[in-house]
């Protein structure tokens, strides 16, 4: 239930702010979106004169109700949220920016967002986290040892994600834990002759601990002049990455493997006559395991496995002509405006339910993990692996950006435009150097 927000009180506005703000830094969403979507909702409670600056780890906000200014310092996100949260914290902001909510109400309901459970049993998460895994197999590598490592070990990383849902504590080194946990266990079955693709097996159980998104918004925060924003997530990225290669290797480790192995090792195993087919199948069976295990909104599996297997389509046809490393930029350059297509015009789920999991399919975050392995054991490879995995970083980010001002264009076009982004319009205004 809503209603309208007249004359809001302009302490109640200032604190529902920096908590949507919070919120929205914990969906993942750029720090220049949250600064708009921020200074949309004061004005629509009618604080004219307010001033936004986000970080990924803080919020500064000002507020002046006529009479006096008020300023407000808040810390980051706590806690990571899952697509139903996202998908309900995404329409509180909509009612918010067009003042339709009161300011008491909406804390109310963002607290409540904040604090609901999961829809899903923790046994469907788990299953959930193996479905996607064996998903992702299925795209990177198709064949029947590699779906069963997926399916074995996405289900023990799955139980374990569920064991320390609840354990903020161990959330930091649960990454190391799971690459090590991944790592050993390929690794032991490749030194007792399981015809297992060790480079393909390790991606699909860790890829919800890859921080592809996080790497790609902060190559486009960095396209958008969020210097500190964009560093910061980028630094953060990297060192994900590091951990979790850190754990790869431990994991080698401890069965008698050292790094140089790692680089050495390759598989001759060829696949069956399914294998162009399994790719597709695998695209939807990714989009059934990330619904589940992350509790997407109820009405957004459709829309989810639409521009799932349209991104994809666009990133292979473009592969065929291009390389694999710019492949990514034609996949977001669908996937951006179909997302906000499918949230704006056809009352879908917001577009960052629908286009995270297409960050995830791409899977940016994998070729840099095998990028740091190698630097681990051969300094010159790494480095040509780490340069391109900036490359395609880069690519991805464009074709975010890109997706975005096609889909402005189109709008402003053929109707109304609904949506901006970033500090696009700030800094390409007509007649401004």
């Amino acid at each position: 239930m809503t209603e309208p927000a007249p004359n809001a009180d302009a302490n109640s506005v200032l604190e529902f702010m920096f908590r949507l703000g919070q919120a929205y830094l914990a969906c993942g969403e750029q720090t220049a979106k949250v600064e708009l979507s921020l200074r949309r909702m004061a004005s629509a409670y009618g604080m004219r004169k307010s001033r936004v600056v986000v970080f990924p780890t803080a919020i500064f906000i000002s507020l002046h109700d006529g009479n006096q200014e008020r300023v407000t310092l808040a810390e980051g996100p706590t806690q990571n949220l899952r697509l139903d949260q996202i998908g309900d914290i995404y329409q509180l902001g909509g009612l918010a920016e067009q003042g339709k909510i009161a300011p008491q109400l909406g804390q109310e309901q963002l607290s409540a967002i904040l604090r609901k459970s999961s829809p899903h049993a923790k046994a469907t998460i788990v299953l959930g986290h193996t479905i996607l895994a064996v998903g992702l197999a299925m795209v990177l590598a198709p064949y029947f040892a590699n779906l069963l490592a997926a399916a074995v070990l996405g289900t023990i990383i799955g139980v374990l994600k569920v064991l320390n849902r609840d354990q903020p504590v161990l959330e930091v080194p649960l990454p190391v834990v799971a690459a090590t946990i991944v790592s050993s266990l390929v690794f032991l079955g490749v030194k007792q002759g399981i015809a297992v693709d060790p480079l393909h097996a390790l991606v699909p159980p860790l890829v919800t601990f890859l921080p592809g998104a996080m790497l790609t918004l902060g190559m486009v925060e960095l396209a958008y002049g969020d210097m500190v924003s964009g560093s910061s997530r980028l630094i953060t990225g990297l060192i994900e990455l590091v951990l979790l290669c850190f754990g790869l290797v431990a994991g080698a480790m401890l069965v008698g493997y050292t790094p140089e192995n790692l680089v050495d090792m390759h598989s001759e195993i060829r696949f069956g006559p399914l294998a162009n087919l399994a790719p597709w199948a695998g695209v939807l069976v990714f989009g059934v395991g990330v619904y589940l295990h992350f509790s997407a909104p109820a009405n957004s599996l459709g829309w989810m496995l639409f521009v799932l297997v349209i991104a994809y389509g666009a990133q292979q046809l473009a592969a065929l002509h291009f390389s694999k490393a710019v492949s990514g930029f034609f996949g977001m350059l669908i996937a951006t405006p179909l997302g906000y297509l499918i949230q704006l015009r056809f009352n879908g789920p917001p577009a960052m339910v629908t286009f995270l999991p297409t960050f995830w399919m791409l899977v940016p975050g994998a070729l840099g993990l095998m990028s740091i392995k190698h630097m681990l054991s051969d300094r010159e490879a790494g480095i040509d692996g780490m340069i391109t995995t900036v490359f395609v970083f880069a690519s991805i980010a464009l074709g975010t950006l890109m997706g975005a001002s096609l889909y402005k264009s189109l709008s402003e076009r053929f109707g109304t435009w609904q949506m901006q982004i970033g500090r696009v319009g700030r800094f390409f205004r007509p007649g401004k150097k």
